[in-house]
């Protein structure tokens, strides 16, 4: 029998990195609601007392990029100068340019298609980017995803709502989790170790704040049967009580294993937030994620992982590749070639398939950009599996 461990983990919406991401994807969402077809490349740093947002926006409408980032701090619940960062006092300062055009005229019109434009039926598109995009499945939890993240995920995010709630008026917004499985014969059968570390006011006790994650966030959350011998180790340093961006500085898309698959699967290596979906880093890490995941839901696969490739300006990708680490009884190139059949992953296709011109992005800017059934994305869909069955008769 084989034995081994695994460990991914995740961040609060208080964690500086997400609180760039969130405010990334807000100028973004509060954009593209107006102007679908806006290039956004939007990127946020924080740090005590300061927020600088960067980047080449190119749009018809008028965002008022302080009040969004500002409102978005305050969601969080940066509310309070006690904190040492909060949204009405905090200094927001804004460099924005246009797109290239260099990029543009790629993106405009792509290499195989020179004469369609954005908006019309045949558009599609030239990536923004040169690139590798991946996107994992595997049939460890209803959604598909590594349980070592899913429950990374879904511990940060309780974490939040008992702060939210008042269950736990001690917690404040800054915050980590980190999960442990132990692996049998490649199977999850039990969690070895959580970890929880929580901003928290400075005049509650270590045995408080240990006593109430338990009870609040562990409990409601990791099934019974995981919890075998676990072992917890809940702020581990003793005190966390400075935190936030006044604690650690922030930026966008430093937390890309997080967004995905909590390093379980490979990772190309570009972040999400803050980029419209000609941006290829977002659109087709997404479609990959879409294609890999239908492979399990057809019960082809236990697990597997989708590679797409493209180059700046070109619409079809270079490459399409597919691995089942040895699980499928189909052979992976088999596979791939079942995916060209069913799915384009062009540009314009894939933002048309998965209805990314929509104000979707600041709620997948936190606790996850894959798994995440309960908002309704397209791409946790499984409606492609019979069609890739079909693909291979």
């Amino acid at each position: 029998m084989t034995k081994n461990l695994f460990t991914s983990e995740s961040v609060t919406e208080g964690h500086p990195d997400k609180i760039c991401d969130q405010i990334s994807d807000a100028v973004l969402d509060s954009i593209i609601v107006r102007d679908p077809y806006a290039r956004v490349a939007c990127e946020t740093c924080v740090t005590t007392g300061m927020v600088l947002i960067m980047g080449e926006i190119t749009t018809s409408v008028y965002c008022d990029i302080p009040k969004v980032a500002r409102q978005v701090i305050k969601d969080i619940g940066y509310d309070n100068p006690a904190y040492g960062f909060d949204g009405d006092s905090c200094a927001v300062i804004t460099a924005i340019d246009e797109q290239s055009r260099d990029i543009a005229m790629g993106v405009d019109k792509a290499y195989e298609v020179r004469d369609a434009l954005p908006g019309s039926e045949d558009y599609q598109g030239g990536a923004g980017d040169q690139g590798m995009m991946f996107g994992y499945a595997c049939d460890e939890t209803p959604e598909l995803m590594p349980l070592a993240i899913s429950m990374s995920h879904k511990l940060a995010k309780q974490l939040a709502d008992v702060r939210k709630n008042g269950t736990l008026p001690f917690i404040r917004p800054d915050g980590k989790t980190q999960v442990t499985v132990q692996y049998e014969n490649g199977k999850p059968v039990r969690i070895d170790t959580i970890v929880i570390s929580t901003q928290h006011a400075e005049d509650v006790n270590a045995h408080t704040i240990r006593e109430g994650l338990l009870g609040h966030v562990v409990a409601p959350i990791v099934p019974e049967h995981l919890l075998r011998d676990t072992r917890y180790l809940v702020n581990p340093t003793g005190r966390f009580v400075v935190g936030g961006p006044h604690g650690d500085s922030g930026l966008t898309g430093r937390k890309i294993i997080v967004d995905t698959y909590g390093g379980y699967g490979r990772h190309g290596g570009g972040c999400f937030s803050g980029k419209d979906p000609t941006k290829v880093d977002r659109s087709a890490a997404y479609m990959a994620r879409y294609a890999a995941k239908n492979i399990v839901a057809a019960g082809l696969a236990a697990k597997c992982e989708v590679q797409l490739a493209y180059a700046i300006g070109v619409a079809e990708p270079v490459s399409v590749r597919v691995d089942t680490f040895g699980t499928s009884k189909v052979d992976d190139i088999k596979l791939a070639r079942a995916l060209r059949e069913v799915f384009s992953f062009t540009p314009g296709s894939i933002i048309r398939e998965l209805d990314l011109l929509k104000p979707i992005y600041k709620a997948l800017a936190s606790y996850g950009h894959m798994g995440r059934e309960d908002l309704g994305v397209r791409w946790e869909l499984t409606d492609k599996a019979q069609d890739i069955l079909q693909a291979l008769r």
